[in-house]
């Protein structure tokens, strides 16, 4: 059972990733990402997710030096987004998002999307990164099994992570299963279904019985499934309250309560049907 926020999952190559981080999707590059960030390094927050598009790098950066929290112990992923993907372009995008965060590596860089015909250049890219020991660790973000069938065919290091949709209406249990086979660590984002999942009935009930939120049984569901998760929140007592999930754990009649809700319906794209 997982008991604290600085516990990790240990990924293939032996580096620890918190299970529980925050996401920063959608927030402005200003005083919201950086009250949001500093506000969960102060909770006990040690992972922080970003990305290129969403084009707050900075603030995320700036946060992370304003805080009392030293840069080696926070693990910090950002992505490559889709019109820099392949060889040359990735190694750029990478430098272009350290100078914006102001880090000399990155814990975790990933693959935004299986932009066909470019992510195994992309990925060729990743695994100089890593190799060079410029980031710690190298993943894939919206990659269906027949992605990572594809690349891991042809490529040198697996993918360390794969960050996708996943919540009770997407259980990506089949996904989970390929990736736990091959080593890969599952990443959920948008695991409260952007919000919408917290007013659904059965959440509600189970929650109520342990005397905790909807969002608090939802992120207990996903570290009790053995996923890394990464709730948004721009609210410092929401974000606070998302990660007070480690003094309760689900029975297993509960657990396959809220996995009986898959109904593999998304709120975002399919990657398969993107428009890149």
């Amino acid at each position: 059972m997982v008991k604290s926020l600085i516990e990790g999952a240990t990924l293939h190559n032996g580096v620890n990733m918190p299970w529980l981080g925050l996401g920063v999707w959608k927030m402005a590059n200003d005083e919201e990402v950086m009250t949001a960030v500093k506000g969960a390094l102060g909770a006990g927050y040690r992972s922080i997710d970003t990305a290129a598009v969403y084009k707050n790098e900075e603030g995320v950066g700036k946060a992370i030096k304003q805080s009392d929290v030293p840069r080696d112990d926070i693990f910090l992923t950002t992505k490559v987004w889709n019109s820099d993907q392949g060889y040359d372009s990735t190694l750029e995008a990478f430098e272009a998002s350290c100078q914006r965060l102001g880090v000399d590596y990155l814990d975790l860089y990933l693959v935004h999307w299986p932009v066909e015909g470019k992510y195994k250049e992309t990925w060729r890219a990743l695994e100089k990164l890593y190799t060079d020991g410029k980031v710690r660790a190298v993943g894939v973000c919206n990659f269906h099994t027949h992605h990572l069938k594809d690349l891991l065919a042809e490529s040198k290091i697996k993918p360390m992570v794969n960050q996708v949709e996943c919540h009770p209406l997407l259980n990506q249990k089949e996904l989970h299963d390929f990736c736990r086979a091959e080593g890969i660590q599952l990443e959920a984002w948008s695991p409260l279904g952007q919000g919408h999942l917290l007013e659904d009935p059965t959440i509600k009930d189970i929650a109520s019985k342990y005397g905790k939120t909807p969002a608090q049984a939802i992120i207990r569901w996903d570290l009790q499934r053995g996923i890394v998760t990464i709730p948004k929140s721009s609210n410092p007592n929401r974000i606070g309250q998302n990660g007070d999930v480690f003094d309760f754990e689900l029975s297993k009649e509960d657990m396959d309560h809220i996995d009986a809700l898959n109904k593999n319906e998304r709120y975002g794209p399919d990657p398969d049907h993107f428009d890149f």
